[in-house]
């Protein structure tokens, strides 16, 4: 009983401290402004530590479910360039796997108590189109990272088929955050936070809205054919 609430406890232990001790104030774009000439210098001289410690950090921050991962892929787009990309996509995923781990031992059991059928039924239609879904997810962001994360978790999704999704899903999006963030060295290397309006433009959010829809359009099409067939 003690090592299946160990992990979720740590996870959320971890989250309240990011906020009790004041950190979520401290990491943002004007404080990697201010000290952004010594960052540079450290990475230059240690690039294979400064990976390493990225990585880290990135793990941390999307298995904590910490609000910060958008900051961290900018902020590694432009202190490591391209680099950065390969070290989000297998630390977010790997930190995205332990959540979801977490949340299937701690509470699919009280849900599935609680909800009875209709949960089984839910459970069902996802388990049935789970990759499609969870790959539009993350495509298209709409919903926050962590509750991506945990969701299919409660909804019988193999982990497996979730690792898969997850990496190739949020592909997409890394890398046009990185090639937005490589515009940002020169901002932050004169001490000024960049303008983050970029991110909201149609052409960054249109094509990650394609291929959301586009990943869903098995489903669609198999939805139309059984209401076809229905009549």
């Amino acid at each position: 009983m003690v090592k299946k609430y160990l992990l979720p406890f740590i996870l959320v232990i971890g989250l309240v401290l990011f906020f009790a001790t004041g950190l979520h104030r401290l990491l943002s774009f004007a404080t990697l402004a201010a000290h952004y000439g010594e960052i540079k210098s450290f990475i230059s001289a240690n690039q294979l530590t400064a990976y390493g410690l990225f990585f880290l950090l990135y793990f941390g921050a999307v298995a904590f479910s910490l609000p910060i991962a958008s900051l961290l892929t900018l902020s590694g787009g432009a202190l490591l360039g391209w680099g950065a990309a390969l070290m989000i996509l297998f630390a977010a995923t790997a930190g995205a796997g332990v959540v979801f781990i977490a949340a299937r031992s701690i509470l699919a059991d009280v849900l599935s108590a609680k909800a009875g059928p209709f949960l089984k039924k839910l459970e069902a239609g996802f388990q049935d189109n789970a990759f499609q879904y969870l790959l539009a997810l993350r495509l298209v962001p709409i919903a926050p990272f962590w509750v991506v994360n945990i969701v299919p978790a409660l909804l019988g999704m193999r982990l497996g088929s979730f690792i898969i999704a997850t990496f190739i899903g949020i592909m997409p999006g890394t890398l046009v955050y990185v090639y937005v963030a490589r515009g940002f060295d020169h901002i932050l290397a004169q001490g000024e936070a960049p303008d983050l309006s970029t991110l909201s433009d149609i052409r960054i959010i249109g094509p990650l809205a394609a291929l959301g829809a586009l990943a869903l359009m098995p489903t669609i099409i198999k939805v139309i054919k059984a209401k076809m067939n229905g009549k």
